[in-house]
């Protein structure tokens, strides 16, 4: 059980084969990551045993490197699922229902950052964000709504993902190793999800970028996220008070 719960969550970063063979393209490669998590946290659901401390000190150095990988992409779809990989560790330590709840937090802003960069893919050639820059001036839908993500994933309250992250704490046993998870999982969230902002959505725009907003069909999509993550927070609240 261990050894499937490691894979499932992301604990190997098999994104690594995928991406030198180029056996599946970067956005396949965010629904099989996404799909094997569900995955997980339906038999972590099923299943009473506790994951041993071996497999999760292995799944967080796995975490470390994918932070790495978060930390020097400039590729949306790469981040959606880096970032998923980052965070596998929590879903090993939480509880089995703080596990899902976690999970699908992070799911639901992960898919509002890959949809994100089908937009930029869309309309500036690529999922790559690096030239966009300053795009809360010239495109509002698209500056608000992808800070809206990141600011979900940086694990600000009331957003879903830090209530959940806050009651997974609360509900689970506390060892050294808890803190060391903690403490790694919180600040890279928050440091990944700070340097995009800086990257993308604020500064200046670039003249040679001709921007396009995020099209009437694509806002109605965000905003059923964006709902989601609402009733998230709602349960997210309920179950720390």
């Amino acid at each position: 059980m261990d050894f499937i719960l490691l894979f499932l969550f992301a604990g190997v970063p098999y994104y690594l084969l995928f991406e030198k063979k180029n056996i599946l393209g970067k956005e396949k490669i965010f629904y099989l990551s996404a799909l094997l998590v569900v995955l997980g946290m339906i038999i972590s659901a099923s299943t009473s045993s506790a994951v041993s401390m071996p497999f999760v000190m292995i799944a967080l150095l796995f975490s470390l490197f994918s932070l790495y990988k978060a930390n020097k992409t400039n590729n949306l779809y790469k981040l959606a699922y880096y970032i998923l990989f980052f965070n596998a560790p929590m879903l090993l330590m939480f509880g089995a229902k703080e596990s899902a709840l976690y999970g699908i937090s992070l799911l639901l802003t992960l898919m509002g950052i890959f949809l994100m960069g089908k937009y930029y893919e869309r309309n500036y050639g690529s999922a790559n964000y690096k030239s966009i820059t300053g795009i809360t001036l010239v495109t509002p839908y698209a500056g608000l709504i992808l800070t809206i993500y990141l600011t979900a994933l940086a694990l600000y309250p009331p957003f879903p993902n830090s209530l959940m992250f806050l009651n997974g704490i609360l509900s689970s046993e506390i060892n050294s190793l808890w803190y060391v998870a903690v403490v790694v999982i919180f600040f890279g969230n928050f440091l990944i999800a700070v340097r995009v902002m800086a990257k993308t959505v604020f500064g200046k725009p670039n003249d040679n970028v001709h921007y396009i907003d995020v099209a009437l069909k694509e806002r109605w999509l965000h905003l059923a996220i964006f709902i989601l993550l609402l009733v998230l927070s709602i349960i997210g609240l309920q179950e720390v008070l």
